[in-house]
């Protein structure tokens, strides 16, 4: 059975060259980036080089960055750390109604705590609105976290006019206020320069750009303060403690490089496909709704609903055929609840439930997606024939 991977967004292979640049720190390079010997240091210059490597994929300075676990760990490091620095001066944060999971399970553990929560909307393109940003903005808001790019539907906020608006409230007298987006699934897929965005924090991972699994990064803008959630070392000069990975580090800085040059030639391959992609589903598959901006969206992701499917039922019948799709974000897997990314654009139940996520990658090729396509129809056509949603509705003969 041939095998088709299209859940890019949920993780990426690892790109041959990254491996290569990994293995030495697998290997013969094993120092720890402490230590004051020879070992040492060769690891620490390895760290180094990668951090300058990842800087530059945002347009940072290397002092700038931070490695965490993942993009989780960035995410909390950035909500958790700011806010608890900062709450004598204010105990408010908005956010968008779409965001990640750890940035929303942040910020549900810091309102549980008495911070209050603005959950800006983002109606039926899945767009911010700035306008509803300047109303929620209050003399106590000090975090405005909202994501650049969703992972479920691709969709990218306007990142630079929020960053103009926070400066904009800074010069009026609002000092103790910071911007944070989570750019997971846009690092290497978008150009991002942190000084034109206006952010003060952005988090990435590194396997979302072809590096292993385990590592991110921060970026903490200088001058910018927070509160370590991990302490007991003074790795990264004390704003998150623990030994560098410094293997998947040395990947990271690798993968970044990459993304770095070959931006462009990504991204104008994977639009390609989506696009060949979603033209045949139109053609081919009645009674489908695509979710969120068809024009402000991230070049590889395609989320579609589909009527009368249970979305999990048409991932498992893929799979079967040996496509890998996805429902929703990875890191929310095993719920039965309907996505609250789709339910937030204003879609009812069937359609939340019947949402999928198609994400290609710089290795898929025209003839996966015409397999993917042809198991597509296939899975549809077999679920609609023993759904009760479709019997229900269908006309009385």
């Amino acid at each position: 059975m041939r095998k088709v991977y299209l859940d890019h967004s949920a993780t990426t292979p690892v790109d041959r060259r990254v491996v290569e640049a990994m293995l030495p720190y697998l290997t013969e390079k094993f120092g720890n980036a402490s230590s004051v010997h020879l070992f040492g240091q060769e690891a620490r210059a390895a760290a180094d080089r990668a951090r300058r490597q990842v800087a530059t994929l945002i347009g940072a300075r290397a002092n700038e960055i931070i490695f965490t676990s993942g993009g989780t760990e960035a995410n909390n490091l950035a909500v958790r750390g700011v806010c608890e620095l900062a709450e004598s001066h204010g105990r408010h944060i908005i956010t968008s109604a779409i965001e990640h999971p750890s940035v929303r399970g942040a910020i549900e553990s810091l309102e549980k705590r008495g911070w209050v929560v603005t959950r800006l909307p983002v109606y039926e393109d899945g767009i911010v609105r700035i306008e509803d940003l300047r109303s929620a903005l209050r003399p106590d808001t000090i975090l405005v976290s909202v994501m650049m790019a969703n992972n479920e539907i691709g969709t990218i906020q306007p990142i630079k006019e929020i960053g103009e608006l926070i400066r904009e409230e800074r010069q009026r007298g609002h000092p103790f206020l910071w911007f944070h987006t989570d750019a997971v699934q846009a690092a290497g897929r978008l150009p991002i320069d942190v000084e034109h965005l206006g952010c003060d924090l952005l988090s990435m991972s590194a396997h979302k750009i072809y590096a292993p699994k385990g590592t991110g990064a921060l970026f903490l803008r200088r001058g910018v303060r927070l509160t370590p959630q991990q302490v007991g070392g003074h790795q990264e000069r004390e704003r998150r403690a623990g030994t560098e990975s410094i293997a998947n580090v040395v990947a990271f800085g690798a993968a970044a490089e990459l993304a770095s040059r070959e931006m462009a030639e990504r991204n104008e391959h994977t639009r390609s496909l989506r696009d060949r992609f979603e033209t045949a589903v139109v053609e081919s598959i009645d009674d489908i709704a695509f979710n969120g901006d068809h024009e402000r969206r991230l070049p590889h992701l395609s989320n579609i609903s589909f009527r009368f499917i249970e979305g999990e039922g048409l991932l498992i019948h893929l799979d079967m055929q040996g496509v890998a799709v996805s429902t929703g974000s990875a890191c929310s897997s095993g719920t039965l609840e309907p996505s609250p990314v789709i339910r937030a654009l204003g879609r009812d139940e069937e359609l939340a439930r019947g949402a999928i996520r198609f994400s290609f990658g710089k290795d898929n090729t025209e003839d996966d997606v015409d397999y993917a396509l042809g198991a597509l129809q296939y899975a549809v056509e077999s679920l609609r024939k023993i759904s009760p949603l479709s019997r229900q509705t269908a006309p009385v003969s």
